[in-house]
């Protein structure tokens, strides 16, 4: 029988829990034609967000086409654009003569075509005859608003793992002409597409939408803010009665507290408790799910430990002890991080490898909770 605590695939309806608000943001901006850019840590509850809004405007009789691209795995702009064209045209449209059709009439002028060797080869709806050039970005880049303006649709494109475009050695030409049809569109030339950028690095999204100039009064931020406890409490509660079991208040909040409300840590670890007991959930039966989600991301946090220098390890040691001014001399000095220059460098390099952030008011955030914890109680263990 299939868990009710579900953490392997977005959810929504009654699996979603609380950012009604976050809901409702996304749904009117996206009635109102405009771009949205969502940067979390990974699982988070972005892909929820979007599933549960999406799903919302539908219920409503206003639904979308959606198209998901995925970034990641690109290599260059010519791979990029590709993806990016077979995925726009796939949601809205479904026959060779259709994708050929809409090639040439929406791409004119381009080096993108429909070629039927490459479709039954490769299963292909875009490919290029040519090398990409700055032009060929720019129509690719144009095609969601002239495909949902011809066929009297609305579009919602979202791009999943952005920020892996900056880093392709072609990627500022793409952001450049992103950059050029979000301004045209910005000026009244569509309503009826949007683009949602997503992102599981958070620093690298907050350079490129949150602190540089490039995007700045094009894309709206939707932040996730922290589901309530109180809402947290009810779903484990509901899932738990479902099954005929009994789960304590004070176990309850403690779940809660313990993994800050991040809901799929806590699907996942109720997953785990809900199959080891039959009746009552008790100290034993969370010692266990503990110990068993442990084990499954561990490795992954001694991967990285492992590729830290000795710095980098100090200046996290000084975060889990509560530190906040790293440059002060004795926090130099304890923690052996030779000068504030270093620090700064140090500081830089635990961000560019999204392991911690820093809020607005300066204060250090690890942004796995379950890797702090596995960091208080194993690695830095006295």
């Amino acid at each position: 029988m299939d868990s009710y605590f579900t953490y392997e695939k977005p959810v929504s309806g009654k699996a979603f829990v609380g950012r009604k608000m976050e809901c409702q943001a996304v749904c009117n901006l996206l009635m109102s034609g405009q771009h949205i850019v969502l940067y979390e840590p990974p699982k988070s509850g972005k892909s929820s967000l979007l599933h549960q809004s999406l799903l919302s405007l539908q219920l409503n009789a206003k639904p979308f086409n959606v198209c998901r691209v995925n970034a990641m795995g690109s290599m260059n702009m010519q791979h990029f654009l590709t993806r990016f064209g077979n995925c726009v045209i796939r949601s809205c449209v479904s026959t060779p003569d259709e994708y050929a059709r809409t090639v040439q009439e929406l791409l004119p002028g381009t080096h993108f075509v429909f070629d039927r060797q490459r479709f039954a080869d490769a299963d292909e709806v875009v490919s290029s005859n040519w090398d990409l050039d700055a032009n060929d970005a720019l129509e690719m880049f144009r095609l969601p608003a002239r495909l949902a303006a011809r066929d009297s649709l609305r579009l919602a494109v979202i791009v999943d793992e952005f920020q892996n475009i900056e880093a392709m050695d072609d990627g500022a030409v793409l952001l450049r002409s992103l950059k050029k049809v979000l301004q045209e569109e910005s000026c009244g030339s569509s309503w009826t597409s949007s683009f949602i950028f997503c992102g599981s690095r958070y620093n690298a999204m907050k350079e490129i939408f949150g602190r540089g100039p490039m995007f700045h009064g094009l894309v709206s931020h939707v932040s996730l803010s922290r589901i309530e406890d109180m809402e947290i409490s009810e779903y484990i509660r509901k899932g738990v009665n479902i099954s005929g079991k009994v789960i304590e208040k004070d176990a309850l909040l403690s779940i809660i507290k313990h993994f800050d409300s991040n809901m799929w840590y806590i699907n996942h670890f109720m997953s785990i408790c809900d199959a080891r007991t039959k009746g009552y959930f008790n100290d034993s039966v969370f010692s266990t799910g503990l110990e068993c989600l442990l084990a499954i991301h561990e490795p992954r946090y001694m991967g990285i430990m492992a590729n830290l220098t000795g710095h980098q390890v100090s200046l996290l040691k000084a975060i889990i002890d509560g530190v906040t001014r790293f440059t002060a001399s004795d926090v130099i000095r304890s923690y052996s991080l030779n000068s504030s220059a270093n620090v700064s460098r140090v500081k830089d390099a635990l961000m560019k490898k999204e392991i911690i952030s820093f809020t607005d008011k300066d204060e250090p955030v690890i942004l796995d909770i379950l890797f702090r914890y596995w960091l208080e109680n194993r690695y830095f263990v006295k």
